[in-house]
């Protein structure tokens, strides 16, 4: 699929059939991730949450403050 760039004010963008949008789960409003590979290709992909993310940190805070729950040993 070919397409151009286009000024958008002081931006530039590209507009992204829904089709391929559809292709790799992302809808309106939704986080991405960009990036540019070593050989300067631009790759775009779902901003998600990883599972779990930050449940140890949250662990600690809970154990220092002395929450029930906060200090049980695994």
């Amino acid at each position: 699929m070919k397409t151009h760039i286009r000024k958008v004010g002081n931006s530039h963008g590209v507009i992204i059939p829904k089709s391929l949008l559809d292709e790799i789960g992302i809808k309106v409003g939704d986080a991405v991730k960009l990036k540019v590979t070593k050989k300067g290709r631009l790759v775009m992909s779902p901003d998600r949450a990883e599972p779990r993310a930050g449940w140890a940190a949250d662990s600690k805070t809970l154990a220092n403050a002395g929450e029930p729950g906060g200090g049980i040993k695994w």
